[in-house]
């Protein structure tokens, strides 16, 4: 069987305790994890400066080129897992199996971080305003014309990561060129991503003592974020709640991503039905980027109609088959838990499901160790608590709100496209705070660009500018 070490700054540590990860229909054992504790996790974060170091003497230009280079090896290269070797198809598999993910989604995710690490280049132009790199080595250097300072604030990042889909790995990418370690703890059911991405970078030439890899339970997590001065955490809405305001953690919750049509553009929905379809399907749903809120001020029983016809049909098949479009819930009882918390929902006046007719046999399909729930399309007011809802599989409501009450009405929205050429309304999307990413035009939401920070630029979370001088 597959054992998945602690990796301690890239030294492979097998505990007395493990953990089996299994299909997640079967039951089968496909992986043993090594488990570390908080204990261990303090005691190893006392020498995180250490991978900072390594890290500096390999010129900024150098490592980006060996992440390039590890992208590839991620892709298509037989790489070490535990004793043995994972080949891309393994990784497929396997990801698939313990996930729920279709392997087709798997494989897209695969191939979208394999192509966000062969443009990292452009990627820290971007997002470095085209600095010289050298510049966070030194800690100054001239940025046209003039003197600047930017000094690390922490030397590694600890990343508390889920098990929902691979693509979020896709943040953590650019810090290992800015000479920043890595502190990995995997979601409990998907160390495959990182544990891969961590060999290919090894593979490349990325210095092992940059990468800690700490799999087990939620004491571990709070662990690396109570050690790391900066850390990523995913999570629910609590969690968001929780590290709301604290500046050394950046927390990943909950997208609410929203659809606006304006009133110049809804008569003209129609227009749009396969962008809305995209939005709200791709990923299966599990993505923070996936719309769950389609907003306009007229039509919205129609457009709800026209959505249902396209996903209400969907229904799960066999992960393997290159069709299959959902993703079953690994968790005992999630399934059935979300499917009463949407019945409840429609319980509520005026709240309406435009996909029940063509969810033969129910929207719930329980199984004894997973579930899958059929893609769902509500039609509500803006006023309905239903109006709010997201969750882990596609699910969409379509909102009846006029245009002038929008903004005051979505709450707080994490990627938002506006199908409007309304130049009134368009200034009102760039000003609204409570729009993170914006797109203006018939964008999917779940297009992202690279060259673009996804949430805040990582940059500005690991590095302060500050007031410098030389004689």
């Amino acid at each position: 069987m597959i054992h998945f070490p602690v990796l301690r700054w890239g030294e492979p540590y097998q505990s007395l305790e493990v953990n089996q990860v299994a299909h997640f229909a079967t039951g089968e054992p496909l992986a043993e994890v090594s488990q570390a504790n908080g204990g261990l996790v303090a005691r190893d974060l006392r020498k995180a400066q250490r991978a900072r170091d390594a890290l500096r003497e390999i010129p900024c230009a150098e490592l980006v080129k060996m992440v390039k280079r590890a992208g590839e090896l991620f892709q298509t290269a037989d790489l070490p897992i535990g004793d043995a070797s994972q080949s891309p198809d393994d990784f497929v598999r396997q990801q698939s199996a313990t996930t729920g993910l279709p392997e087709q989604l798997c494989r897209m995710n695969l191939e979208k971080l394999g192509g966000v690490l062969g443009q990292l280049d452009k990627i820290l132009d971007a997002l470095t305003r085209r600095l010289d790199l050298d510049i966070f080595t030194k800690g100054f250097g001239d940025e046209d014309g003039v003197l600047r300072s930017y000094q690390a604030i922490a030397p590694v990042l600890g990343m508390v990561l889920p098990s929902n889909s691979s693509g979020v790995h896709s943040l953590w990418l650019p810090v290992v060129p800015l000479q920043v370690g890595l502190v990995l703890k995997p979601g409990p059911q998907e160390p495959w991503t990182p544990w891969r991405l961590s060999q290919a970078f090894f593979q490349a030439g990325v210095p092992k003592q940059a990468i800690a890899l700490y799999p087990g339970e939620a004491e571990v997590g709070a662990a690396v974020v109570a050690h790391c001065p900066k850390s990523f955490i995913f999570g629910g809405t609590a969690t968001v709640d929780r590290y709301r305001g604290n500046p050394a953690v950046q927390v990943h919750g909950p997208g609410f991503s929203k659809i606006l049509i304006g009133d110049d553009q809804v008569d003209d929905w129609e227009q749009h039905l396969d962008l809305m379809v995209h939005s709200v399907l791709v990923n299966s749903g599990r993505s923070c980027i996936n719309c769950s809120g389609i907003w306009a001020s007229r039509h919205t029983k129609e457009i709800a109609a026209a959505l249902a016809v396209r996903l209400g049909p969907i229904a799960p098949l066999p992960p393997d088959d290159p069709k299959a479009e959902l993703a079953a819930f690994t968790v005992p009882g999630q399934a059935e838990a979300i499917s009463g918390d949407i019945d409840s929902a429609l319980a509520e006046d005026g709240v309406e499901d435009a996909t029940a007719k063509y969810h033969d046999g129910g929207r719930l399909t329980s199984h004894e160790r997973y579930g899958y729930l059929r893609p769902t399309v509500l039609s509500c007011a803006a006023t309905s608590a239903a109006a709010a809802k997201e969750y882990m599989f596609p699910f969409v409501t379509v909102v009846e709100c006029p245009q002038a009450e929008m903004l005051g009405s979505i709450g707080s929205t994490l990627v938002a496209t506006g199908i409007t050429k309304d130049e009134p309304f368009r200034r009102s999307l760039m000003e609204a705070t409570n729009i993170d990413r914006l797109n203006l035009g018939p964008i999917p939401t779940t297009q992202l660009n690279w060259l673009q920070p996804h949430e805040g630029n990582i940059v500005d979370f690991l590095f302060r500018a500050r007031a410098f001088q030389m004689a």
